[in-house]
């Protein structure tokens, strides 16, 4: 995205504050509707002449095509970069980690000198560790920023600046941040390994001693080199924090990642 408009439009339609972003500097955004539910999720960097941004595979299509219908009379260039790459780098132990963009034909180059290459299973199992949701696999379309921990300040990928002026969806995202209480939580979950298999995305979760009615959904999963097999999950805010679950009939332990309760410290318990 091009163009002398594009970091006050870029404002204007997303959930980042993007006014005055100092080159090299990589923020995550989002694009909610007007009930708050995420449409659109993407990450980039701007160097001072551009915007360059990366979303989830099969998802630039349709952001591109929202991005156009919003540019009216904006000074915003958009094209689609198939020549540059993303990468990305730990940075210690359970933290975001570093994305670069790499032009495709400097591949090699920049992995000479990060040094020796993993591939995505790699990737994925620290990610899920870590807990950051991928948009589409970890959320659906009824999630709510709140939900995932992408507020200001709860996780280093946060997408949502609290403290600029409006955008569509604002008034669910402080409404839920205020009076608290997400009708959902984002949950790390440690699946039983005596089995050799993980459940596929969107496999309903159950509390085994409780009503046989789903209580959550799981995402994305993958083997950890020492936790074993894991995964995120979307549970319902009322599942208690040390429920057993069951996953297509593979026993699970839960391990918090957003608070069931949270945003209630901002306002007077009674």
């Amino acid at each position: 995205m091009a163009g002398p408009d594009r970091l006050s439009w870029l404002h204007s339609l997303t959930t980042q504050f993007f006014e005055g972003l100092e080159p090299g500097r990589w923020v995550n955004a989002l694009v909610l509707s007007p009930q708050g539910h995420i449409e659109h999720a993407f990450a980039g960097v701007d160097d001072g002449e551009a915007f360059t941004a990366h979303t989830e595979p099969g998802r630039a299509a349709a952001l591109v095509e929202f991005l156009e219908r919003m540019k009216f009379m904006t000074r915003v260039e958009i094209t689609v970069a198939d020549d540059v790459a993303v990468a990305w780098r730990p940075t210690g132990e359970r933290e975001a980690g570093k994305y670069d963009l790499v032009p495709r034909d400097q591949l090699e180059t920049y992995a000479d000198a990060a040094g020796p290459a993993a591939g995505l299973w790699a990737f994925e199992a620290l990610r899920i560790e870590r807990g950051e949701p991928r948009f589409g696999l970890d959320t659906d379309e009824r999630t709510i920023p709140n939900e995932v921990g992408w507020l200001q300040d709860e996780t280093p990928w946060a997408a949502v600046h609290m403290d600029k002026g409006c955008y569509r969806g604002q008034e669910t995202v402080a409404r839920v941040h205020n009076l608290g209480r997400p009708p959902r939580r984002l949950t790390l979950i440690h699946l039983d390994g005596s089995e050799n298999r993980l459940p596929s995305v969107g496999t309903a979760i159950t509390v085994p001693d409780g009503p046989p009615r789903p209580v959550g959904a799981i995402g994305t999963t993958a083997r950890h080199h020492e936790l074993g097999p894991i995964g995120l999950a979307l549970l319902k805010r009322n599942v208690s924090t040390d429920a057993a679950l069951d996953i297509d009939g593979l026993p699970a332990a839960q391990e918090v990642l957003v608070d069931p309760e949270v945003g209630l410290h901002f306002r007077p318990r009674r």
